[in-house]
């Protein structure tokens, strides 16, 4: 299916706006060259989908909230993001060697300074969400709800318990707790952390788009497993199979391939229920269920 172009017009102008501000943040927050700015700027310039930046930029044009401080919302969150990814990739991880088509951090560079680059990262994002242009009892509820979404309550401890599930079988509540911490606390927390931009909105809206959030996320992970198994690595931009070949559980193994993409699909009509419910004009954020549902990669 052909991307609608409304999508493409939103997608690529707030692309170039994430990109361009993440560039200018790492050359504010790090202005000294080194070789660990080097890998970071490796990790998180390198181009990516940026789904997370979307979904947050998406939210606020939705609710009608501050633009700049969105900004700092999107850019701290691609840097959480950036990190795990460096961090997934390590041999004591996942033991990638390539992503978005390029050799993984810790293969361009070394372990030591890919390990010290998540770190960076880690740190950088939370500096920045602290500059965030809003009201300082504001800025204390978004540092804590990201510290949430990516700590043991959230995708660090949905990580480990991913590790711990390795040449297991586990049963479907068990899969979906796992992913909804590895990768849906994150994206959950793009929609979630932006709300609190409008402390007026009625809490019935608020409700509805943390039901969006959550069920967007599950989707992109069911996709995301639909697509190690059923598409190529030079599409991806990363081993595909990683998860067979790492005795994964995954929504394919323990469903099948055709209940798991009804299953992904069931998760996106939750999503665009919960927005309709909202009354506000979430179209951007509509598309982009349409685009996780249709993504090769």
């Amino acid at each position: 299916m052909t991307e609608p172009q409304q999508v493409i017009s939103f997608s690529e102008h707030h692309r170039q706006r994430i990109n361009h501000f993440l560039a200018h943040q790492l050359e504010q927050l790090a202005p000294q060259s080194s070789r660990l700015k080097e890998a970071v700027a490796y990790a998180l310039l390198s181009g990516g989908k940026r789904i997370r930046p979307l979904l947050v930029y998406a939210v606020a044009d939705m609710i009608q909230a501050d633009m700049q401080s969105a900004d700092h919302i999107a850019a701290s969150i691609e840097m959480i993001h950036a990190y795990s990814l460096i961090h997934d990739d390590l041999p004591a991880m996942d033991d990638d060697d390539l992503r978005r088509g390029q050799p993984t951090c810790h293969i361009q560079f070394d372990e030591a300074t890919a390990i010290l680059a998540g770190d960076a990262l880690q740190a950088m994002a939370f500096e920045l969400l602290s500059h965030t242009p809003a009201e300082p009892s504001t800025i204390v509820s978004l540092i804590q709800y990201l510290t949430r979404a990516c700590g043991m309550n959230g995708m660090a401890g949905g990580q480990s318990l991913d590790l711990e599930a390795e040449d297991k079988t586990l049963q479907l509540t068990e899969l979906e707790n796992i992913h909804a911490l590895k990768t849906g606390a994150l994206l959950s927390a793009c929609v979630d952390i932006t709300v609190l931009l409008k402390p007026g909105l009625t809490e019935s809206t608020a409700q509805q788009l943390n039901l969006f959030g959550r069920n967007f996320g599950v989707a992109f992970q069911i996709v995301d497993d639909i697509l190690d198994l059923t598409s190529d690595t030079q599409t991806l931009g990363k081993p595909a199979g990683s998860d067979t070949e790492n005795n994964k559980s995954t929504y394919p193994q323990l469903l099948g391939l055709d209940q798991a993409r009804e299953k992904a699909r069931e998760h996106i009509e939750t999503s665009r229920t919960a927005l309709h419910a909202t009354g506000l004009d979430g179209q951007h954020l509509l598309d982009l269920c349409t685009k996780i549902l249709n993504r090769n990669n």
